[in-house]
């Protein structure tokens, strides 16, 4: 099919049918903009979106094509305003040898954390002291709680900076503000939340640098991931604090609300949330009291486990990504031509109902089939698959061992909407209840 054979429409110039292709929905449906497209010209179709002529794949074995064929015949491509506020030097936006280099530091990290007896403890600390910080409150706002969970952890990881310390709660207002601008529209002038996120990105940078000059002047090194990047001989420090940067936007925003996505659920479906609790409550009983988990308890949470990828499918925390084609590429009967866009849509394969019986019901029963993993891509795939992929799932499963042990919780109203992000309007509010 040649581009002037694809069915489609162009919209607007210059902002094509972007407005159309973002207008809020619920993460377990494609929206209105892909029903009605995919019922109009079929699962593959043109556009223009975030201001370029772009394919728009709705194709399982079309999206898994692009992504196993990045560096070759497609490339990363996101909109400019992506790179102005993340900076040259992220994994996101760089391509080639450097995306390889980055890469590899992301992967390093994520290895020495899960193979580290000390990493569960940590996750078991700082998810005690959250529950503990609870006790004599009635209402929690999960969704700002889950957030500023995963970015304690992280900062811990990475940087060796305890929750308590006054940098961090600095970091965490700075990050708040990136975020806020992060996910905005990218309207870089004076009081606008874009530009006020760029200037909070230069002043975490500038702490960074601030932490950089005290350990090397007074030779405080950690022993922490921050350190093993300083002294790797192909990083610059900018490249090192990019990676951190990058690192703490991984758990902020997209573990954080896969979490978030779970307890919405099993506050909507108690015979789960019941399974849920009695895989946790056997773990719990075969271990002394106050015994920390151990990777073997981990590997033991298998419903957890099933929870979780239903919930990524589910969910869909990342609906799309950006590729274009480097040269005319021929695949299926398709010709995407080189310079085009092209947008692989995840949620249309784990919403399809050719692959996933009754795909928009919340059912962790379906990953008993093991084929199930090749119907989703909730990490993407090939040279750009997430590497922090399982280290998300441990500590999203860690977390809710101590959750259905300790509180009982009812949700109030709210429901999460893709932006295309996720997110939960009223930050998901809970009633909650100490067991």
């Amino acid at each position: 099919m040649a581009i002037d054979e694809y069915n489609g429409t162009m919209g607007w110039p210059l902002l094509g049918e972007t407005i159309g292709f973002l207008k809020p929905h619920l993460p377990n449906s494609l929206g209105s903009y892909l029903e009605e497209k995919c019922s109009k010209y079929g699962k593959v179709f043109k556009s223009r979106l975030f201001g370029c002529s772009t394919i728009v794949s709705c194709n399982h074995e079309l999206n898994l094509f692009v992504l196993q064929n990045e560096e070759k015949l497609f490339c990363g491509s996101y909109p400019k305003a992506m790179h102005g506020i993340l900076g040259k030097l992220s994994v996101l936006t760089t391509s080639g040898e450097l995306h390889k280099k980055l890469r590899s530091h992301v992967v390093r990290f994520t290895s020495m954390c899960r193979s580290s007896p000390e990493f569960l403890q940590c996750i078991e600390k700082i998810s005690l002291s959250m529950l503990v910080s609870w006790k004599d409150q009635v209402q929690v706002l999960f969704h700002e709680e889950a957030r500023k969970f995963m970015f304690t952890l992280t900062l811990k990881q990475v940087l060796s900076i305890e929750p308590e310390e006054p940098r961090a709660l600095n970091i965490l207002q700075d990050f708040m503000t990136f975020m806020h601008g992060f996910l905005s529209i990218p309207l870089n002038v004076p009081g606008t939340a874009y530009a006020k996120a760029v200037k909070a990105r230069k002043r975490i940078l500038s702490k960074l640098k601030e932490i950089i000059r005290e350990r090397r002047s007074k030779e405080l090194g950690r022993g922490d991931f921050f350190d093993m990047m300083l002294d790797a001989e192909n990083l610059t420090d900018e490249e090192a604090m990019s990676l951190v940067m990058d690192i703490l936007l991984a758990g902020y925003e997209t573990t954080s609300t896969l979490l978030s996505a779970i307890v919405y659920v099993l506050g909507q479906e108690p015979c789960i949330l019941q399974q849920l609790k009695a895989e946790h409550q056997a773990i719990r009983e075969s271990k002394d009291k106050g015994e920390p988990l151990n990777c073997e308890d981990y590997k033991n949470m298998r419903f957890t486990s099933n929870v979780i990828s239903e919930a990524l499918r589910w969910g869909n925390m990342v609906k799309f990504v950006h590729r274009e084609a480097i040269q005319d590429v021929k695949f299926n009967g398709y010709v995407i031509p080189a310079g085009w866009k092209v947008l692989p849509i995840f949620t249309a394969a784990h919403l399809d109902p050719s692959l996933h019986h009754d795909p928009s019901h919340f059912d962790p029963s379906r990953w008993h089939d093991s084929m199930t993993n090749k119907k989703v891509s909730p990490f993407g795939g090939g040279a750009r698959l997430c590497p922090g992929s399982e280290l998300a799932k441990e500590e999203v499963a860690c977390f809710l061992h101590h959750l259905v042990l300790s509180y009982r919780w009812t949700l109030k109203d709210d429901s999460p909407l893709a932006y295309p992000y996720v997110d939960f309007p009223r930050a998901l509010p809970l009633q909650i209840e100490r067991i």
